[in-house]
């Protein structure tokens, strides 16, 4: 068992921000949480990170990463199963470590929306899959969907029309909410259809995916031959560990944060995707500023404790 004056729960663009500036502060930190594991590691590339004209998400976060290690801070790639609050925060991780500290930061982010329809469990790598950098080689020459209208499904269909031959986006509303300048690069592209207002109801196949069903029709019926599927249709926070101690959560399950991204619990401050913060605007910039707002959050709250 050891003690800390900070741990910070995750290793994805907030955590990591956070612990770089905790350890230019001089706080004595621990990080748990493997930085490859976080979504951002499923991004294609980034162009609208500044300083960065194009990089992969990888590329970043093992950049970050690197960053952090330089100030010989301790990433511990586990998961933090429960906390328990005392005079200290007890930490307990998937294969039983303890730790103890003074003050917590939660930077746990969120994971793949499953669309919950029949077929989707029993695809998954079998055709289904939730992420196109992983994925898109396998499909060479294939016809692929995606379904999605945000920023990361239309990323995705781009990656993949580098490699399929069809690509459809699949999409419940009238327009995608993704930004004009993605938009734009996808009415460019002359591999990819798009098809609004549908939703897919099931998933079909044999020993892999062969087809999916549509609520609506196309070309006069609602099956679509595809060999691939690729669901694209937000997160949700991982903010269970953080409820089960009396944590305030908003109506969409985000940590609620102050503007020094304190939370409802004295010396738990939280920060990136998970929270209510930076006006919802889940990207790696707010992440990355909340991640380093936390930090200073932190140390005012050491500085004043001690």
């Amino acid at each position: 068992m050891k003690n800390y004056d900070l741990i910070i729960i995750g290793a994805g663009p907030a955590g990591l921000t956070a612990s770089l500036y905790s350890a230019r502060y001089r706080i004595n930190h621990l990080v748990i949480g493997d930085p490859f594991s976080s979504l951002i590691c499923e991004a294609y590339f980034l162009e609208n990170y500044p300083g960065f004209e194009k990089i992969s998400g990888i590329e970043f976060i093992e950049k970050l990463k690197n960053q952090v290690e330089k100030y010989g801070v301790e990433i511990l790639k586990e998961k933090v199963i429960k906390i328990e609050k005392n005079e200290f925060f007890k930490i307990k991780t998937e294969s039983g470590k303890i730790f103890f500290s003074r003050s917590l930061i939660i930077a746990t982010g969120t994971e793949r929306k499953r669309l919950n329809i029949p077929g989707e469990k029993e695809f998954l790598g079998k055709g289904v899959s939730y992420c196109a950098t992983c994925d898109a080689p396998f499909f060479k020459n294939k016809i692929v969907a995606v379904v999605g209208g945000s920023n990361s499904a239309l990323m995705s269909a781009d990656l993949l029309s580098k490699y399929a031959k069809k690509v459809y986006i699949i999409y419940r509303k009238k327009e995608f909410r993704a930004e004009p300048i993605l938009k734009e690069r996808i009415e460019r592209n002359k591999k990819i259809t798009c098809l609004f207002e549908r939703n897919i109801v099931e998933i079909k196949g044999k020993e892999k995916l062969e087809e999916i069903i549509l609520d609506k029709e196309y070309e006069n019926k609602k099956s679509l031959k595809v060999d691939g599927l690729f669901i694209e249709i937000g997160q949700q926070p991982l903010s269970k560990i953080f409820e089960e101690i009396g944590g305030e959560l908003d109506e969409d399950g985000l940590i609620k944060i102050n503007k020094d991204c304190s939370t409802n619990i004295k010396g738990i401050f939280s920060a990136g995707d998970i929270t209510n913060g930076s006006n919802k605007f889940r990207q790696v910039i707010t992440a990355c500023a909340e991640g380093a707002i936390a930090a200073l959050g932190v140390y005012n709250y050491l500085k004043n404790k001690i």
